[in-house]
Formats: C-alpha cells, structure tokens, sequence
C-alpha cells in the first residue's frame, strides 16, 4: 500500500509517495492559485500514484494562513461576556514600531458591528458569578444569523477554567443557527490571556469555512479517484491531525507546509550523527530557517500571522521558523530613491520568473542564478521545463542593469548578494540572536533553491557542515511521512506552587491525557481498510527519555490506547513574572516527590534561557501542557537503488563544464557538472561542482569537499576562508 504526501507552496505543488518497501515516487507541478486541489491532482497524475492502493494520503497546505493575510475568510462574528466586547481591537498597550510615526495597529478580522456580548459572568477559579442569560443569548444568535453573518466564534471570559456557558452557547447556536461554523474558545485552547485566546478563536472562525470546503473538495477529489484511505494534515506544531480535526481546528495548519520541512531536517541530521542542525529551506517564494537541537524542532507556544507588528495573535503551539521572503520567484526591483530590493513580492507559480516563459517579465533570483550559470537551460525540473536565458537576460538589463548602469551579470551577482543577505539575517535570528554559535550546528538545505544558496550562507555565517538530503526540492513533502500524529493541550491553573496539591495538579494531567488518547483513538485518525496506517502497536519512547507508564486514573477504553511518546510539562514563573518557563516532568504524573525536582529544574532552565535564576524567589504553577504522539507507520528509509531507478528520469545529460559565478572571490570559473545520481555512496569530490538533479541543483563552491553518505545524502565541508 503507498503513503502518499503533498505539500503545496506558493510556486510548486510536490509529491512523494513511498511503498511499503521503501520505494519512493516524486512529483513537482507548478501550483494552481485559482483551485489548489487541481494541482494536487496533476501531482498525483504526474507521479503515477494509484489512489486505490493508498492507505494515507498527508497534505500540507498554505490555505489557512492565506486566507487571513489576505483576508479572504467569511463574515465572521464575535460573541464574548458582556463588557468585554472590545478587547479583541484593544490588545495589548505595546507598540512594537515606536518610532514609525503611522504605525497602525492590526485591524480585526472581525469588525466591531459583528462583536456581540451576552450577560453572563465566570470568575477566573471557574466558579459561576452571573449564569448565563439564555433567551438573550439566543436573540443574539438569531440576530447574526439575519446579518448573514456564516461563522460565529464565543470567546467568554474564563471560560479556560470553566466552560459549562460556552458549552451552553454552542448549543444555543446549533438550535437557532445549525447552518453556522461555530468555533467555542475552550476547545481550541485553554488558556489564559484574554486578548490572545480571543484572537486565537477568532482566527479559527474566521478560515473556518474556506478550509472545510477546501478539505472536502480534496477529499472528494481523491475518492473520485478510488481512494478509500485516511487524509492526515500536517500542524504547526509538527505531527499530523486528522481530516476531522483539520476542519475543526484549521488554526492549527497555519504553517503546516515548512514545519513538515523542519521535522525531516531534524531526523535527516540526527541519522547522520549532526543532533544540533539548523534548517534551511528555500522555495519559490520565501526561505524557511529553523533550529533544531537534539534531534527535536524548537517549539514556540505563541506567533503572529503577518508578522510581530501588524499581525494576529495565536496562542498555540508552532515550530519556530523565521520566514523572509527571498525565494527562487522573489522580485528584484528598484525603490524610489533607486537602490536594489528582493522580495519580499514574489512572481509565485504565474507568470513565475521572467525564465520560465509564462509571461512573467520581472527579474527574479532565478532569473539572476540562471544568468550566473548556476541553473541550466536545459536541466531544470529534470528537462521538463526549459529555462529562457535570453528572457532572463532581458528581464534583469531593463529593470535592474540599466538603471543602476552595470551589465546584466553585475545586476544578476547583485540580486543574489541581496538575497544572500536576506538569508544571512534569518539564520542569525534563529542562532546568534538566540545565543547559539552557528558553527556548532550543520546547516540542512532543502527546497528547490535551497542548495543553490547553502554553502554560501554556510561560508558567511561559519557553520562547519552542509547536509543536502535526498529529494531536496520535495522535502517538505517527504517530511509528512517522517511525523507523527500529534495532539497538544493546554490548560491553565494558577496558583501558588509551593501550596498546590499533587492531586490537583494530576487531577489536570489526567483530563489532559485522557483528552489526547481519545483522540488518538478516535477512528478518524485510522485509515480505511485494507490499508495500514497508524502504527498503534508501537514500542512507547518518552520524550525525555525517561520510561514512564500511564497512572491508574486513566480510565475506559482510553487506558488500552498505545501512545508512543507523552510530553508533559508544567508552565512556572517566579512570583511576580509576566511570562513563564515550561518545565518538562520525567513522566505523565506529578507526585509530591517531583515536587523538588522540577523546582530544580526550572532555576536550570531560567539560568539558560535569560542568564541569572533567583533560587530565593516564590514560583507560581499558571498552567500544565500535554503534547501526545503516536506514529505512523513510515515504512523503510529511501534507499539508493530504489531512488536511482525515480530520479533517472529525464536528467541533466553525462557530465561536463559549464561557466558558473562562485563568489565574489572566486568570479567566474569553469565547472564540472554532475549528475546526483551519478554519484554513489562513499563518492567524493571538491568543489567548485555543479551537482544537478530533477527539482534542485546543489553549488559547491571552491575548496569545499563532498561526500555521499550511505543512505545517499550530499555531505558538504565548507572550506575554512583566510580572514
């Protein structure tokens, strides 16, 4: 049976699928804006995937985030305790932009005239100070609904600590207004913070509908062509969910494409003996750039879509990727006092850059690698689609050379000096910035410009080692079949920690685990017969690996359910903070003995993240965090030979020379050309090379040394430059 995966970018649509024998089969289309399904179907068509013998088919997509950037949701409203209407516009008094005299703040996604409060009142220890006024609740509700309002999210206070009137409202909604997306706060998080919780449902509200349609249109895409299987989407936290999840929670898919890239860099340097990597993923519109350490994606609990200044607020858990928009399609351009930009508009999948052809006529930073004899005329996407020089070289004379009055390769090494810049700065944000040394991480470069760029950003930030893995410019995509299906809750519980219980704080573990083993087990997540799928006999691994077993109190069918790796965590902060540490337990329960440990444990962690611990201060508990996990059955690794018999599809023809620009130092210089699959296990060679395969080119630069690990990745060794 295959496992099929797709991750749609903003210029290319990829696919791998793998067989139960390791057997892989690519893909790589150009994405259709008007109808993403369609190219998810010319993928499967072009990879030759039988939907009929497909057990799972895991899906990455930029849809949701779209949607709110450029606010293209539904009519969306807003019902919150009465009083409270305003805190989703208010925010928070921090103005991220203090000198910018028109800054602006985020403007909602929910305007004020759809914001409706009901008379209701719940005290933050989850004890019911004003019931909830059910006839004006339901006036309420019929009011949107002859406003045409389509989706309506609650969001009551405290409701975190106790739900009983947002359960109460939902059901209001069902009676009065069934046809509604409805979103209720507590079951996307519960957590506190008003304003974020707020945005956080409002977000959900808001993409609700366009995913859920978008979901069931692929879903009825891939069953009109025999598939009987489960769909499984990728998260931001890393793992995947089910499709019934998806389109409760699409908040959750926000970055579900790079994430997918994160979590395989991650295992691709781990399985090389390289724990500490920092991804670098480079596609046709924006670069990607993540720390992973110890074999693990960083986790954040908390971003912003569009950005820290004008973006919105979203309380869950994401893997922290910092994301420029310098990809392969980014526009270079002149501002209006005449000096050089790239990006962040990009040309996406059409027109694309001015060389593909398809009537785009704006130089781009392919155009300008095409120029420098760093991409092939007649190689790129492995012969399928010939490259234009000469409407590359048109492009960049007009717009950029002729301006700034240098020749059309002056302009080309300048667009990629930008974007290289562009780069630099986002792997010092996720390294230097965050007190890491860059060269105590290898740097693993994917996408399909990824490896174009890699060893020049490796030289400027003196990271030691390069890794290119296989199927570089399908990586995102491969990276589904590498995760885990995945569940994250959160509940908040303030209080004072050197007084609160163990049962109390087990009593909050519990409802947490028995949450994501339930959904775990639910049958959504397991795929139709006769395909195989979730990997429910697993072998369990803790995250912290330390053993652990379920306590007594788990209890119904969920105390059967196989989870093959629990994390808990408790949030602390010294008496007097804003903010808090999560602090990993040894297990999935909390007795009186952990109770110094963790205390022990927290100072550790404070020492590291900020510099200083206060081991005479008062800690305060605010909340527990449970991420469960279960594999996915993933079959074999890629092996060489299984990969050798794909990718000798049309290539670049037997090996030869070409003029390519390696660096400011080096100019231009004759080099060879190979083919990857040429290149077995243990080949060696030093750069400066071409290394060519269907949807990516690697560029060694002189000096640097290449090495073909076992299992196939290129293992680059960036030379050691005189200061």
């Amino acid at each position: 049976m295959l496992r099929v995966a797709v991750d749609i970018g903003g210029t290319f649509t990829d696919l791998v699928a793998q067989d139960e024998q390791g057997r892989v089969s690519v893909a790589k289309v150009l994405t259709t804006p008007l109808d993403h399904s369609e190219g998810v179907m010319d993928s499967i068509a072009k990879a030759g995937a039988d939907l009929r013998a497909t057990a799972l088919f895991l899906h990455g997509s930029t849809i949701a985030i779209n949607t709110v950037i450029e606010r293209k949701g539904v009519k969306t409203a807003l019902i919150t305790t009465r009083g409270f209407r305003d805190v989703y516009e208010i925010g928070r008094s921090n103005r991220p932009d203090a000198y910018n005299l028109f800054f602006e703040r985020p403007v909602p996604l929910v305007p004020r005239s759809f914001r409706r409060e009901v008379t209701e009142r719940m005290t933050a220890r989850g004890e019911i100070h004003t019931p909830l006024n059910r006839a004006e609740a339901a006036d309420v509700v019929a009011e949107l609904k002859r406003a045409g309002v389509q989706s309506i999210a609650v969001c009551l206070l405290h409701s975190y600590a106790n739900p009983v009137h947002e359960e109460a409202l939902g059901e209001i909604i069902a009676s009065v207004y069934p046809e509604a997306y409805v979103t209720l706060s507590h079951r996307v998080l519960r957590e506190y913070r008003e304003y974020e919780r707020t945005s956080t449902t409002a977000v959900n509200a808001y993409v609700g509908p366009v995913v859920a349609r978008y979901l069931g249109s692929l879903r009825e895409h891939l069953r009109r062509q025999g598939f009987s299987g489960e769909v499984l989407v990728m998260q931001s936290g890393g793992g995947v969910m089910s499709l019934p999840t998806a389109v409760q929670m699409p908040v959750r898919m926000m970055e579900s494409g790079p994430v997918a890239g994160v979590i395989g860099a991650a295992k691709v340097a781990s399985a090389l003996g390289h724990p500490q990597a920092i991804s670098f993923d480079m596609g046709g519109t924006t670069a990607k750039v993540s720390l992973t350490r110890n074999g693990n994606a960083e986790i954040s609990n908390h971003y912003y879509i569009g950005g820290y200044n004008t973006g919105h607020p979203v309380m869950l858990p994401v893997v922290d990727i910092v994301e420029v928009g310098s990809g392969g399609g980014s526009t270079a351009w002149l501002d209006g006092a005449g000096g050089l930009k790239v990006g962040p508009i990009s040309s996406g999948a059409l027109p694309g850059p001015a060389c593909y052809g398809l009537g785009g006529t704006k130089p781009t930073v392919t155009d300008a690698n095409l120029i420098l004899g760093r991409l092939a005329e007649e190689s790129f996407l492995g012969g399928e689609m010939r490259l234009e020089r000469s409407a590359a070289m048109a492009a960049v004379q007009k717009h950029i050379a002729e301006p700034l009055e240098m020749d059309a390769n002056q302009a080309a090494v300048a667009i990629i000096r930008i974007a290289n810049a562009h780069m630099a700065l986002a792997l010092r944000a996720v390294s230097v910035e965050r007190g890491q040394d860059p060269r105590d991480f290898c740097l693993v470069a994917s996408g399909g410009a990824g490896p174009l760029h890699g060893c020049t950003l490796a030289r400027e930030l003196k990271i030691p080692l390069v890794i290119i893995p296989r199927l570089p410019g399908q990586f995102s995509a491969w990276g589904m079949l590498a995760c885990d299906l995945r569940q994250d809750y959160v509940q908040t519980l303030l209080r004072d920690y050197a007084t609160v219980t163990p049962e109390e704080i087990q009593s909050a573990l519990t409802e947490l685990l028995n949450a994501g083993l339930a959904a775990l087990d639910d049958p959504s997540t397991r795929p139709t017969p006769p395909g195989r799928g979730l990997a429910r006999d697993s072998a369990p691994r803790a995250m912290a690996q330390v053993p652990w077993d379920l306590p007594g109190e788990l209890h119904g069918r969920n105390a059967n359910v196989k989870a093959s790796a629990i994390d808990c965590r408790l949030d602390l902060r010294y008496r007097g903070q804003e903010y808090t540490v999560a602090v990993p337990l040894s297990g999935p329960s909390f007795t009186g003995a952990d109770r110094e440990p963790v205390t022990a444990r927290f100072h550790e962690l404070h020492r590291l993240l900020y510099g200083h611990a206060a081991p005479e201060e008062a800690l305060e508990l605010v909340g527990l965090r449970v991420t469960v996990h279960r594999d996915i059955e993933q079959g074999h690794f890629f092996t060489p030979e299984s990969e050798s018999r794909l990718i000798s599809q049309r290539s670049a023809s037997a090996q030869s020379q070409r003029r390519v620009y390696m660096g400011e130092r080096h100019g231009f210089l004759n080099t060879p050309v190979h083919r990857r699959v040429d290149l077995p296990p243990g080949a060696k060679l030093d750069g400066p090379a071409i290394i060519e395969e269907p949807a990516s080119t690697t560029v060694v630069l002189p000096n640097d040394h290449v090495e073909v690990a076992r299992t196939g990745e290129l293992v680059i060794e960036i030379a050691r430059e005189e200061e």
